[in-house]
């Protein structure tokens, strides 16, 4: 396996500009779709999508000048916002007025599933937020009835099979039968609504984040100095007293990891895919001791299950990585014997859960097996 396409570079990702049916009207013209990590919920048949393995999520970005708005949707699984830059204001229910959250770089937007939700960029720069999206099958969005209407004047149309139509472009429009149904008003009451301090929840803003210099094992190392910050889901943090602070299924975690100048982590293993989000600094990662990857922010390198890998910051200053990680169960990194060995002989080990404790507290046994 050749490393280097596992690797997303900013270059490799190819803008959709009529990604969904909104694409056309005003204030929405200008947004561009990225599907980096499964095709997400694009309705274009010209979408790129960058790697088509299944991960168990998708990964896409939304970027959107100052002033763009995403409008009112829903959708069936999980979709989570990592904003990289710009300043966000996120709005929900069936008129979008339940309420309002503004978000801005390292915040992370988790919006339920099944309530009406819209984006904007209310910034004053170019915005960019990675999006990650539960499940290899997404079921697509449901727009607003309004939307459909509205794009239907632009020459845009949806089929049930969730793929766009553009008649502007030459396509024949589709018959009443082939076009989605928009929802009716006893449908739409019976959506979930939520009120700002049940959003909140959702929600971890960057100055939130609780770091741990202790959550994975090798951090005991010289050289081996990292941090780990819990955001979503059951992730491979490895301290006892880290709590996740948004709790709920999403099918994959989230995880802020830092890493020094200098310092790295690994080698370690896990049976879930993974995908790093190089949110700031420089990064080298190395598969199963094989040539280095150099990841610079705003790229993404993919981990396929079961493989080593070791994350090295190279840059001048610490890495800041957002780690998505498959699967809702807890995960548990596989260390390298020496990794293990070494950590032992400075007093720390893995107790039965997986959690980091100390040599003296764990049984004879794990003791014997760490120290040989």
């Amino acid at each position: 396996m050749d490393p280097r396409s596992r690797l997303i570079r900013r270059s490799d990702m190819v803008a959709c500009k009529l990604a969904f049916i909104d694409c056309k009207m005003p204030g929405s013209d200008k947004k561009e779709n990225y599907s980096l990590i499964g095709p997400g919920v694009t309705q274009s048949a010209d979408q790129v999508v960058n790697i088509t393995e299944p991960h168990g999520f998708s990964l896409g970005v939304a970027a959107m000048p100052p002033g763009t708005t995403n409008n009112l949707h829903v959708h069936y699984t999980a979709e989570v916002f990592m904003v990289f830059s710009g300043t966000w204001a996120f709005r929900w229910g069936a008129d979008g007025k339940d309420g309002e959250i503004v978000g801005t770089a390292g915040d992370v937007v988790s919006v339920p599933t099944r309530i009406f939700r819209g984006f904007s960029n209310i910034g004053q720069d170019d915005g960019w937020i990675f999006t990650a999206l539960g499940g290899d099958d997404t079921g697509g969005i449901i727009w607003h009835p309004s939307i459909l209407s509205t794009a239907a004047a632009h020459g845009l149309y949806l089929t049930k099979d969730n793929m766009l139509v553009d008649t502007e472009a030459g396509a024949p429009k589709p018959s009443a039968e082939q076009l989605i149904e928009p929802l009716d008003a006893a449908t739409m009451a019976t959506l979930r609504h939520y009120d700002v301090a049940a959003m909140r929840s959702h929600v971890v803003k960057a100055e939130e984040r609780l770091w741990s210099g202790h959550a994975l094992l090798d951090s005991v190392l010289p050289g081996h100095a990292s941090q780990i910050a819990p955001v979503l889901g059951h992730g491979m943090s490895q301290d006892l007293d880290h709590v996740v602070p948004i709790g709920n299924p999403h099918g994959f975690s989230i995880e802020w990891l830092r890493i020094p100048a200098g310092e790295r982590v690994g080698p370690f293993r896990l049976a879930e895919k993974q995908a790093l989000l190089v949110f700031a600094g420089a990064v080298e990662i190395t598969l199963d001791d094989g040539v280095p990857v150099r990841a610079e922010s705003r790229e993404v390198f993919s981990v396929p299950g079961g493989a080593w890998r070791s994350i090295a910051a190279v840059g001048e200053g610490p890495a800041e990585i957002a780690v998505i990680t498959a699967g809702d169960q807890k995960k548990h990194p596989q260390w390298r014997r020496d990794i293990v060995a070494q950590a032992a002989a400075a007093g720390f080990g893995l107790d039965h859960a997986g959690y980091i404790a100390a040599l003296k507290l764990l049984p004879h046994e794990v003791r014997a097996a760490c120290a040989a």
